[in-house]
């Protein structure tokens, strides 16, 4: 197999352990992870002062030289194909995406393809210089299929990693735009007996709990309080719809980002989203309250209406704050325009 070589001299004060400061040192334009420098170093791809070197800890001292063989990246095994992409930012590390409702992120046994990641593959080429070794994009985060918008994706091993650390550290901006049955107001009494359910300033919404896979039916998230994942999600009221109102456009940004986090949430606040065929409860909206109009887009939605509408990170290699929005895709739009909306 091809390989490039990437050498270097440790420089001073370096931390004791070598895969430490492997990582510390190692130029950056070489674009090698902590993850993927660790299995390097395993797979004897290090040597130290001509040295082969397999194990992390090994200690090293400022003027070492280092001499890195790094395979050049393998074809993935999961094919490009010629999808249509909405590109709204790239360059040479990321591409961010704003993804359309119905596509699949990444290729599984019952959507082998036709998935964003097969679409990256044909749209970025040869400019993936690799992710663990293998040329394939870096999905840091996802949406689930039938949730439209916007989605950042790794094209270097390095830009993945510093993804992965902001997403890990919850300090990736996200926030979301959805419509939901009825209208999550403080002043609704029921609210008050929702465990897991509070308010803070300025009428915001607070949920709180734990998240992890139905016991039988593993296509559904459940909520718990004990075990599983802390997920905490909060919802402010955009717009609502009706008179009185029945119906409400919100936004939801996440504290924490697990499956399903923001549809178990809202029908855990007896809030599900309009259309959502496993959380909604495909409620019927009354035609008194919303008009004929309004209650038939309600029941006639096909998915569940929420949309990643914000998207903001730190860039993983140079620093620099972004920060994108997508507009709501046609369908939304329409659902709320039709709820009487604006």
């Amino acid at each position: 197999m091809a390989e490039t070589l990437v050498e270097f001299v440790i420089a001073e004060d370096p931390p004791k352990r070598l895969d430490k400061a492997l990582s510390r040192d190692v130029p950056v334009e070489a674009s090698l992870s902590r993850t993927r420098l660790a299995k390097l170093i395993s797979e004897g791809g290090v040597a130290l002062n001509g040295v082969t070197v397999t194990d992390p800890k090994h200690k090293v001292a400022e003027g070492d030289a280092v001499i890195i063989t790094v395979p050049v990246a393998e074809d993935s095994h999961i094919g490009p194909e010629d999808i249509p992409l909405e590109v709204i930012w790239e360059d040479d590390d990321l591409i961010v995406i704003n993804k359309p409702a119905g596509m699949v992120v990444h290729p599984a046994p019952g959507t082998p393809n036709g998935t964003l990641v097969n679409a990256l593959l044909h749209h970025c080429g040869d400019t993936l210089s690799g992710v663990g070794g293998m040329k394939r994009p870096g999905i840091v985060h996802r949406i689930d299929k039938e949730t439209s918008g916007l989605l950042v994706v790794a094209k270097t091993d390095a830009a993945h990693q510093g993804l992965a650390a902001q997403f890990e550290a919850h300090t990736v901006e996200r926030y979301y735009r959805a419509v939901c049955y009825g209208v999550p107001d403080a002043n609704d009494p029921r609210l008050r007996g929702v465990r897991g359910v509070n308010f803070e300033s300025g009428n915001i919404m607070k949920i709180t709990t734990h998240l992890a896979r139905h016991k039988t039916d593993r296509q559904r998230q459940a909520v718990l309080f004990e075990g599983g994942r802390h997920a905490v999600t909060r919802v402010r009221i955009v717009q609502p719809f009706g008179n009185p109102a029945v119906a409400c456009l919100v936004e939801c940004w996440l504290e924490t980002g697990r499956t399903h986090q923001i549809r178990v949430h809202m029908a855990h606040a007896g809030h599900g989203l309009i259309g959502d065929p496993v959380y909604g409860g495909r409620r019927k909206l009354p035609e008194k309250a919303i008009g004929v109009k309004g209650a038939g887009a309600a029941r006639s939605f096909d998915r569940q209406a929420l949309h990643a509408a914000v998207l903001g990170f730190e860039h993983p290699v140079t620093g620099e704050t972004l920060r994108f929005e997508a507009p709501l895709p046609e369908d939304m739009a329409q659902l709320i325009e039709d709820l009487g909306g604006v």
